[in-house]
């Protein structure tokens, strides 16, 4: 599972015109799913998402995490995060789950994430085509690969 996180002072997402999601300060989170992801990977990212702390303390310096400065979570389903460009000019996405597979883990993801959090988040629509704005604060983005931990 890739989480590309961005730190936000705003996010929404548009699904047919319509406002999907939306939130103030937080995160704005990309999730890709493949299909060797498990819920442990599930548990896993989501308490390093949590638990990082990269918003600003009163020194300025990042070491406060989400809970801490009240913030929320935009989740939003990519699987062209698992694109492979090794050939040629067109991603290849074989390494992506097909929908079967991604959707209750996405789902699980979302339910995971509230709890660790301790109120819900907003979300995406799987599959859907989707507009995405966001003003990163910073800017600050981390990429965290749970099959990467070590």
């Amino acid at each position: 599972m890739i989480a590309v996180i961005q730190r936000v002072t705003e996010a929404s997402v548009t699904i047919e015109g319509q406002v999907k999601g939306q939130i103030g300060l937080g995160f704005m989170i990309l999730l890709g799913i493949t299909h060797a992801d498990t819920q442990e990977d599930i548990d896993w990212l989501s308490k390093k998402i949590v638990g990082m702390r990269i918003f600003g303390d009163e020194e300025g310096k990042m070491n406060l995490d989400i809970k801490t400065v009240g913030g929320n979570i935009l989740l939003i389903s990519q699987f062209t995060l698992h694109a492979s460009t090794k050939k040629g000019n067109r991603p290849s996405f074989i390494d992506a789950a097909r929908p079967d597979v991604a959707i209750p883990l996405y789902e699980k993801m979302i339910e995971q994430l509230s709890q660790e959090l301790g109120h819900p988040i907003q979300t995406g629509e799987f599959g859907a085509d989707m507009k995405v704005a966001l003003l990163n604060d910073g800017p600050v983005t981390i990429l965290i690969d749970s099959k990467n931990r070590v």
